[in-house]
């Protein structure tokens, strides 16, 4: 696919529009995560909110009220590891990621070691996305280290999830030399659990996951509640996996409180997006008729807001888009 470019103007709060600079994409490529995740449905919910593709009725003619000329697409990934690889590169505008991982790419750490990723630029954050570890229906472990031997699912390559688990099961002794783990997506996770070829995975996600709500409602399922101990070594090791909690009540069948750890999913993208587009689209992802279509899709997209697109980004160490940055002192969210 050739991507054109543009010099499309920006509507600035309705007044003068200023032309984008000309590497800015008409195209606008998100990168998510499988479709039974959470990251496809909000990334699809952002790419709707954000576009106004050429020839588009006017927003206040009850068009779309995005980016002017901005026609911007959710793509199915491996989630945040290849998101912000992708990013970096410039085969994605933008992606869905997670914050631990984000932090370490770009400051090339841990896993990451001597490969930093300094394109990366946050424009928000969005929502929490609690660890579920799923097990069959009445099945429980005391800790982690229970998972010694099984057949474990770890999350595909490429996931920030995967590259957190290994983290966490090492602390407890468990390594890739004393289970047998499967690299898989949530659905296919899910479906393996329903037919007894594993006995456990793991997944980070905001609730409710699409494939679990399934596999919850069909064959049950049971969640590990991690104890308070538990919480606070897990966020010794990874510092951006909070204490959370997922209510009972969610899934069918797991009624009670599941404590369990969790991850900011932050909307990352490149550096060399000029200041206007980034400007632009998050003035877009915050206006009304965005908030619209996030209150109206999955579940998670009530708890983007505005008032915590900046919760944890200080601290990150990943700097804020200049055109994000921006719009966020103009808004009065930041000094």
């Amino acid at each position: 696919m050739t991507f054109t470019k543009t010099l499309a103007g920006i509507a600035l709060a309705g007044a003068l529009a200023f032309p984008a600079a000309a590497q800015d994409p008409t195209f606008f490529r998100i990168g998510t995560g499988g479709a039974g995740g959470t990251y496809f449905p909000i990334g699809g919910t952002i790419a709707n909110g954000i576009s106004a593709p050429p020839g588009s009725r006017a927003c206040d003619e009850g068009g779309q009220c995005g980016v002017p000329g901005l026609i911007a697409i959710a793509q199915s990934t491996t989630a945040s590891v290849f998101n912000n690889a992708a990013v970096q590169n410039g085969e994605l505008e933008a992606g869905l990621a997670a914050a631990d991982v984000t932090r370490s790419m770009y400051l090339g750490e841990g896993k990451f070691e001597g490969k930093p990723h300094p394109k990366l630029r946050i424009v928000a954050n969005l929502f929490p996305e609690d660890l579920h570890l799923v097990m069959p229906q009445g099945s429980t472990i005391s800790s982690l280290g229970d998972l010694a031997g099984k057949r474990v699912g770890i999350a595909q390559a490429g996931s920030g999830t995967q590259v957190a688990v290994l983290q966490m099961l090492e602390a407890w002794g468990v390594t890739r030399d004393n289970m047998d783990e499967a690299e898989l997506n949530n659905s296919q996770s899910a479906e393996r659990l329903a037919d007894g070829q594993i006995d456990a995975y793991f997944y980070a996600a905001g609730w409710p996951v699409a494939a679990m709500v399934q596999l919850a409602s069909t064959k049950g399922m049971s969640l590990h509640s991690f104890s308070e101990e538990d919480l606070a070594k897990i966020n010794e090791i990874i510092p951006a996996y909070i204490p959370s909690k997922i209510p009972g009540g969610v899934y069918e069948g797991v009624d009670a409180d599941v404590f369990t750890p969790a991850v900011s999913a932050m909307l990352v993208v490149s550096s060399d997006l000029s200041e206007e587009l980034v400007y632009g689209l998050t003035k877009a992802l915050w206006n009304d008729n965005t908030r619209k279509l996030l209150d109206n899709g999955h579940a998670k997209g009530k708890q983007i807001t505005p008032d915590t697109a900046l919760d944890g980004v200080a601290a990150l160490g990943v700097p804020l888009h200049p055109g994000a940055e921006k719009f966020y002192k103009e808004a009065g969210l930041l000094k």
